[in-house]
């Protein structure tokens, strides 16, 4: 594999990126490019996909030149995406029916209601292991069907394609030759039984979404084809392929059941490697497939926090407080503790383990000496409580305790996030020197699967620890801490009722 690299294309809500990786799971160099944001209406949001095509395939040509490579080097190919985000396309032209809709969307929330009231919700998560929400897939199809003038006819006679944005890069960078998905990707759709690993034909009929419009499924770790574009003249392997969530997972070397990694972004995402089973939560979180390798699947419990590092945007957009995001850790440093003041950030509502889309966000204890840098530790203070109330929850769910946190993100830099973090958990959090675990997660799935790495105990040898950080506070007054946040939660949901 001498001179050979793995690129990876990380498609993500915002932007898109593509990573050079070498041998070591070392980046070699990178390239990124932000798209269009749409809002239609209050509460809908769409991405142009071709946009989303165009800025992927440009930064993936860029990376490898800016490595001074051409794609004669690149040995594979990975791609992780934004999940849920639907787009649905014409077989014959290649051009999609309308914008992608993307997973924040929520025009759809009234026809969830509507399957909910129809007694579908068991039916629903016992097969595909998710709640009837908007997020999915499932709905955003329908809703293109319903409303595209002759989509619903054309989709009858098999002349429309759906994908979700990994089908859709696939397909263009294929020349519309393949149209796949993988595992971790169907798992999102709410049309995917997570346990027959097959498209429900009852989901598929009570929606009224043909079956050939769906994606073939494929493993994580597999060959999906080779590129036929222009952007590179050689024909590079598509090998490796999973939703952003799974391939962060897969790049933490969460390769154990128990294993948990948190992402923390602008929300927080924590997922648990479950083993070779899934396990249906009773805690409001979800189940879904974490990857599948050499025909075997891989099950995983994730839970969603919808504010994290976008907290500490609000301080800085909101209310003025830090001119820009890094500055937060020195001013909540400069006070040992936030002096009773929580801050419950439900500006969305509340995400897992509480679903409370009613909740607002809150702010109890202040005083007349409550300063900025109080509010500010009470600002990270709240991150680390969210993912504490997650993890609690998968504890209940696995029936085991974790041992430690991996963590990624760029929140993972605030050291002093980090460290009340493990003394909230009592275990220790776990920092790795490459921390753009996502999009190496999609190169080790590639290079996998074409022979770049030797194994799973290869790659997994090639973690590296940056920084570990150990519980320092005592029991007791963790105990209040903890205190302290329920009561305001609970106070914040009661406000929400009123």
């Amino acid at each position: 594999m001498e001179g050979k690299y793995v690129l990876a294309l990380d498609q993500g809500t915002t932007s898109s990126r593509a990573i050079v990786f070498d041998r070591g799971g070392n980046i070699v160099s990178t390239a990124q490019k932000e798209f269009r944001q749409i809002y239609p209406q209050p509460g809908w949001v769409e991405h142009n996909p071709q946009e989303i095509w165009s800025t992927q395939a440009g930064v993936a040509a860029e990376a490898v030149v800016r490595a001074g490579l051409n794609g004669g080097s690149i040995h594979a190919l990975g791609i992780t995406n934004q999940r849920e985000t639907t787009i649905v396309w014409d077989r014959d032209t290649g051009l999609p029916v309308y914008n992608a809709i993307v997973w924040q969307d929520r025009r759809t929330a009234d026809f969830c209601a509507e399957l909910k009231a129809r007694g579908l919700e068991g039916a629903v998560r016992a097969k595909t292991g998710l709640p009837i929400d908007a997020y999915f897939s499932a709905t955003k199809i329908r809703w293109i069907l319903d409303n595209v003038a002759g989509a619903r006819d054309r989709a009858k006679q098999g002349k429309l394609a759906f994908g979700t944005v990994d089908s859709w890069l696939i397909w263009n960078f294929t020349r519309h030759n393949t149209h796949a998905t993988d595992v971790t990707n169907a798992s999102r759709t709410m049309l995917f039984n997570i346990h027959t690993l097959d498209w429900d034909d009852e989901l598929l009929a009570e929606l009224d979404i043909p079956r050939s419009m769906m994606p073939q499924v494929k493993p994580s770790s597999g060959l999906y084809d080779a590129t036929k574009t222009t952007v590179f003249a050689s024909r590079i392997p598509i090998a490796g392929v999973a939703g952003d969530q799974h391939a962060a997972l897969f790049g933490q070397m969460c390769t154990t059941p128990g294993m948990v990694k948190n992402t923390y972004g602008t929300g927080c995402f924590l997922v648990m490697n479950t083993g070779d089973k899934p396990i249906e939560s009773r805690n409001n979180l979800v189940t879904t497939i974490a990857w599948q390798i050499d025909g075997k699947t891989t099950y995983a419990l994730e839970g969603s926090i919808f504010i994290g590092g976008a907290v500490v945007q609000w301080l800085r957009d909101g209310l003025g407080i830090i001119k820009q995001a890094a500055d937060i850790e020195a001013l909540a440093a400069s006070v040992p503790h936030s002096d009773g003041v929580f801050l419950v950030p439900a500006f969305a509502g509340l995400g897992a383990p509480h679903w409370n889309p009613h909740a607002r966000g809150t702010l109890f204890g202040a005083t007349r000496g409550t300063t900025a840098a109080h509010i500010a530790r009470a600002a990270l203070d709240s991150i680390a409580h969210q993912s504490f109330d997650v993890l609690k929850a998968m504890e209940a769910d696995a029936g085991q305790p974790i041992t430690e946190l991996r963590v990624d993100g760029g929140a993972v830099e605030n050291n002093l996030l980090m460290q009340f973090q493990a003394d909230l958990l009592g275990v220790d959090v776990v920092r790795p020197r490459v921390t753009e675990t996502t999009a190496l997660g999609a190169a080790y799935l590639a290079g996998l699967a074409t022979g770049y790495w030797d194994g799973l105990d290869e790659v997994r040898d090639q973690w590296q620890l940056d920084r570990r950080f150990t519980p320092a506070l005592d029991s007791e007054e963790m105990a209040r801490h903890r205190a302290g946040w329920q009561r305001a939660v609970s106070a914040a949901m009661m406000w929400a009722a009123a």
